[in-house]
């Protein structure tokens, strides 16, 4: 079978095993676990931010991020497409107490303009902007990056309307690598940034939420509220390590087979628009002979797994568990279509 559903379903590589199994343990909740420790230093230092916190998901950290820039009431500003406001279970409510300001932007990229044009005037009707978030790559926009002079604008807009700012960077390394990008520049643009462990770097558990001392500090107190305490949690961070170490460049190889996914579909009668591919993922339209659902189930009868997003749009995902004889079955079967 060929999975293609999400970048979330890998396997952890017989190396990766082997790091987990080495690795040595404490109880995180009292700070003791050395490799939990080693794991939240080594991508502080990567990023030039100050301190991290490892947690179970990136909703956790991401929701946990809001928490702390946001007091209950105020108003969070991002675009209609992002993960925070659609894929976390109303956790901005739930969690936070906030309402949200969507904003309709470019393939989940939104600009500083927007920004501008959305920050709430000082008016006891009107809840209190405090915090703007950006997706990178944003998801629903089939994996879109932003260009990184509109972070600066964003950032700039930020500072001077005394906006907290933070990245849900999920598949941050995709944009890394797609754009020829560093970690510094985003450690200096944003205040925080949520980074997924388990999704293109291949680690079967595991987010990291990245800011300055004092906010992680607040934001482990959040943590244990949430039930993010964790204890000898170091095999799952020495995944980490590992991924940092091994599986970042050769996101690359995902993108190429994305791309080669998506131009044997953009040759079919049952192809509607293909959303750019810049990273991983491929969200295209189906129309005339098969709806999304029946076009999945085609894949399907092909040992191919694909997920049917709306009743319009399949997306396809490219990971480290995709081989090029599968990407190459692929094609033949969208060939034979």
């Amino acid at each position: 079978m060929i999975d293609y559903r999400s970048d979330t379903i890998t396997r952890p590589t017989a190396g990766m095993l082997t790091a987990m199994h080495d690795a040595p343990l404490g109880d995180d909740v009292f700070g003791e676990d050395p490799t939990i420790n080693a794991l939240e230093e080594k991508i502080s230092t990567l990023f030039g931010m100050e301190a991290a916190i490892f947690c179970p998901s990136g909703t956790m950290t991401n929701q946990i991020a809001i928490k702390c820039h946001t007091q209950p009431g105020d108003e969070v500003i991002c675009d209609k497409l992002s993960h925070i406001y659609q894929y976390e279970a109303g956790g901005i409510a739930f969690n936070a107490g906030c309402s949200v300001r969507l904003i309709e932007g470019d393939r989940g990229r939104i600009t500083a303009k927007q920004v501008i044009e959305n920050i709430n005037p000082d008016d006891v009707h009107k809840p209190v902007s405090t915090l703007v978030s950006l997706e990178n790559t944003a998801n629903r926009g089939g994996g879109s990056c932003y260009d990184f002079a509109e972070i600066e604008a964003i950032r700039q807009v930020c500072e001077a309307n005394q906006l907290h700012f933070h990245l849900d960077g999920a598949r941050l390394f995709n944009a890394l690598v797609a754009k020829k990008e560093t970690p510094e520049q985003y450690g200096k643009a944003f205040e925080s940034i949520s980074i997924c462990l388990s999704k293109g770097l291949g680690a079967p558990v595991g987010s990291v939420l990245l800011g300055k001392k004092e906010f992680i500090r607040k934001a482990r107190r959040i943590r244990k509220v949430f039930g993010g305490g964790m204890r000898q949690a170091g095999s799952l961070a020495a995944a980490g390590i590992y991924a940092l170490d091994n599986h970042v460049a050769r996101l690359a190889q995902d993108h190429l087979h994305a791309k080669l996914i998506a131009d044997a579909l953009a040759q079919k009668d049952f192809t509607g628009n293909i959303l750019p591919v810049e990273t991983n993922i491929i969200i295209f339209e189906v129309k005339g002979r098969f709806t999304a659902a029946q076009l999945a189930a085609k894949f399907l009868e092909n040992n191919i797994r694909v997920i049917a997003i709306s009743p319009t749009q399949i997306r396809i995902v490219t990971h480290l568990d995709v081989t090029e004889s599968m990407v190459q079955k692929t094609i033949d079967v969208i060939n034979s279509l």
